[in-house]
């Protein structure tokens, strides 16, 4: 993972630099939740993947925050997708609703399966299809998500 936050990717040849965003910024944690992750060290999004790299230390990390391992995957893939910095905070939770857990699945998608994908859920769960992004967004996110490389 350290190697993935790094960005050293010698495969691509757009390389792009991960994002990292304070921890607080991850949407869906509540202000106790924050709270609990600063206490275990994690102030930012790269501090949680590093935490939560591998199963094992996700179970810990459960432990320690006295939250269900669900919850800490579930925070660790937003983490992982808010890596890709046109996607940041603001849609790793719109790319995760739609089944987009990885940037690395993110990659391997197409600009015309996706797009219509996240205007109907940004339609369903929001009833304003204004809000979703546009084609052109998301094709640069693919496109970001390929640089990011491994």
């Amino acid at each position: 993972m350290d190697d993935e936050l790094r960005n050293e990717s010698s495969v691509n040849s757009n390389p792009v630099k991960s994002a990292n965003h304070p921890i607080a910024q991850l949407p869906g944690l509540s202000a106790p939740e924050i709270k609990r992750l600063s206490a275990c060290g994690i102030a930012t999004t790269f501090d949680l993947l590093r935490q939560g790299n591998s199963v094992p230390q996700r179970q810990q990390l459960s432990a320690q925050l006295n939250t269900s391992v669900k919850h800490i995957t579930k925070w660790t893939a937003l983490a992982n997708l808010a890596r890709i910095p046109g996607v940041g905070c603001q849609y790793c939770g719109l790319l995760l609703h739609a089944g987009v857990s990885t940037p690395q699945q993110l990659a391997a998608m197409s600009v015309q399966h996706l797009h219509p994908q996240l205007l109907r859920l940004q339609v369903q769960l929001f009833k304003r299809a204004d809000l979703a992004p546009g084609v052109a967004q998301v094709a640069n996110w693919i496109e970001q998500a390929r640089g990011l490389g491994k």
